[in-house]
């Protein structure tokens, strides 16, 4: 009696360790692959351009074309819409006056309406000096060095800075998936290393 009060018991064990184990994965591939419903369903008005989208140098070239521009000229933010994951995010991070580091995250349509008027307004160009790039199957991250200049006749840039961009490959096209920035300052200066492309 024992042992068979013994036998089911631990049978019983596993079939309820298993039903939870099944419970659990089911739920963690719900939420995994379950739409992010705090997002509008984003449609872009223009079709990505391929060529902007072909590989890590042309996405790279088409993040800093698009946002750049002299004052007064209106930058095309749905070629800007289709580089950009629907997720997608842009950060800055930087030393406030207190002398504490303090960060700013963005939804790209945020980036857009916060930041657009002022580079249409002022003049922006912004160029990349500087690149490492590490790649492992379809991720990748780029440490992209900038200067950034209200004209192009401006004898020296009035920023420069690294933007940390992480990229996807979705097997047909790379995705900018976050674009993460801190510009140099007099006690920060950017690293030699930095200054190089690979």
């Amino acid at each position: 009696m024992n042992g068979i009060f013994s036998h089911r018991y631990i049978r019983n064990l596993i079939r309820n360790d298993i039903m939870k184990q099944t419970i659990a994965t089911l739920m963690v591939c719900f939420l995994f692959f379950m739409p992010a419903s705090a997002e509008p369903n984003r449609a872009d008005s223009i079709p990505v351009n391929p060529k902007d989208t072909e590989s890590i140098d042309a996405i790279i070239a088409a993040l800093y074309n698009v946002i750049s521009g002299p004052a007064g000229e209106k930058r095309n933010w749905d070629r800007m819409r289709t580089l950009f994951l629907q997720e997608g995010k842009l950060m800055a991070t930087g030393k406030k006056a207190d002398g504490t580091m303090g960060k700013r995250v963005m939804s790209l349509e945020e980036y857009i309406i916060t930041s657009g008027p002022f580079l249409e307004k002022e003049g922006f160009f912004e160029r990349e000096i500087g690149r490492k790039t590490e790649q492992y199957g379809s991720v990748a991250h780029v440490f992209s060095t900038y200067d950034s200049k209200r004209s192009l006749q401006d004898e020296k840039p009035f920023m420069r800075g690294i933007n940390s961009i992480q990229l996807w490959f979705d097997g047909k096209r790379w995705w900018i998936v976050s674009v993460f920035w801190q510009a140099e300052t007099p006690d920060n200066p950017i690293p030699e290393k930095y200054l190089e492309k690979n």
